[in-house]
């Protein structure tokens, strides 16, 4: 991760937002922009099987949508989720009725995916900060460790570890409870 800051100056959000986006995205954080670790192999399979999966769940029905890398901008800070989870009836829409570039408001689940160079903590504050927001579920992947730390509004996070709670399904979005995803779930599209 990359942190960078104005000289003298704390960065505004608008000014962020103006600036041109980042390959990997950048976050921006109490005046500091960050940007995210490039995505590795295990990272990008578990996003994009993830995301598909919440797709094949959640859109059928129009409850809800996940969409990897979305950048989220709310409570004075712009975030990009590895999967932004955006009930049906929360997602923005354009002039023309089409889903809108800007997404001002907190995803409604936020999974994020660890990378061998990222910080546990700072990656559990983002979720933490997003329920506090009115995020309803975080979840935190690790692919190294083959654990979910499933985030609530209420209550402490549970950890599901491959080794431990191998088909114990985890909780998943409201609407989506007759889907049960396990541990096993997830690491098993790492298996090619």
């Amino acid at each position: 991760m990359i942190a960078t800051k104005t000289q003298g100056n704390i960065l505004s959000l608008g000014d962020f937002l103006a600036m041109p986006e980042t390959k990997p995205a950048s976050e921006y954080v109490n005046g500091m922009v960050t940007q995210k670790s490039m995505p590795k192999g295990k990272h990008s399979v578990v996003q994009f099987e993830l995301a598909r999966a919440i797709n094949q769940q959640a859109k059928p029905n129009k409850i809800a949508y996940a969409l990897p890398e979305l950048r989220c901008t709310f409570a004075g800070r712009s975030l990009v989720p590895d999967i932004a989870v955006i009930r049906w009836e929360n997602l923005p829409l354009d002039e023309d009725g089409e889903i809108a570039d800007r997404f001002d408001r907190y995803p409604d689940w936020t999974i994020e995916i660890l990378s061998p160079d990222q910080s546990a903590t700072i990656v559990m504050e983002k979720i933490i900060f997003c329920l506090n927001q009115g995020t309803e579920l975080g979840w935190l992947i690790d692919t190294q460790a083959k654990s979910v730390s499933v985030f609530q509004a209420s209550g402490l996070p549970k950890v599901y570890l491959l080794d431990r709670t191998p088909a114990e399904p985890m909780a998943v979005m409201a609407g989506l409870d007759d889907w049960q995803l396990s541990v096993t779930d997830i690491f098993a599209w790492l298996k090619v």
